[in-house]
């Protein structure tokens, strides 16, 4: 099945030839990049599709390139990181950084599926550098202006940045302690009850017809959206 729309970016020093060669035969359009700062000097109009980091390599240099990565970009970029069978502990603590991974070296075929189910939901959102649009659900992030069915929303900075962030990652599930990493900063020492005093005013501004935009997981934390396994 071959790939459509958009440019990866592919973090690696060097990019491995069977790496490029399944991108190639499975119709991925992509650049290789050494920095973020590369990353962004050669990101095109519309931005990246996602973005490929290969740990094996040089892992702290890896891990390092991700967490800038996630802070100077949005959070709509979608990472898929390679990690050897003995570097899954390097995972621990990391959830904020990635939002899939698999173990190289890897059969073509489960890569080109992770792959496409890292990026099955870019096609759910409408994302360009100054507006993001879900449904009736539409986000100005030049003016911080956000309207539901037309309606202007009236939100606090945060409520902006939490309702921002959830829009963009439609359909996956994030734990409060990931919003709080995510959405208020690593500096940020409150806790998880923030997010839910957060999320019980957008839903009520939101209005009862969209309310459920957002919905709780169970023992988990929260979804904005429809998952894509309809659970």
């Amino acid at each position: 099945m071959a790939a459509t729309g958009g440019m990866l970016a592919v973090y690696a020093i060097p990019v491995a030839p069977e790496l490029a060669r399944v991108l190639d035969l499975a119709g991925y359009a992509w650049k290789g990049v050494t920095s973020v700062d590369e990353a962004a000097e050669h990101e095109p109009a519309d931005g990246w599709q996602g973005v490929i980091v290969d740990c094996t390599g040089d892992p702290e240099a890896a891990w390092a390139f991700t967490r800038t990565l996630r802070k100077a970009d949005s959070a709509a970029i979608k990472v898929l990181v390679l990690i050897g069978g003995g570097q899954l502990s390097d995972l621990d603590l990391r959830d904020e950084l990635f939002d899939d991974f698999c173990l190289s070296p890897f059969h073509p075929s489960e890569f080109e599926a992770r792959m496409r189910h890292l990026l099955w939901n870019t096609r759910e959102v409408m994302t360009r550098a100054d507006l993001v649009e879900y449904g009736e659900l539409l986000l100005n992030l030049e003016t911080y202006q956000a309207t539901i069915s037309k309606r202007p929303l009236d939100l606090t900075y945060m409520e902006y940045e939490l309702l921002k962030f959830l829009a963009q990652n439609p359909g996956k599930v994030f734990t409060r302690e990931m919003l709080l990493s995510r959405v208020w900063g690593y500096e940020y020492y409150g806790g998880a009850r923030t997010v839910d005093v957060h999320i019980r005013r957008l839903r009520a501004k939101l209005g009862e017809e969209h309310a459920n935009l957002i919905q709780t997981v169970r023992s988990v934390g929260y979804r904005f959206g429809q998952s894509r396994w309809g659970t």
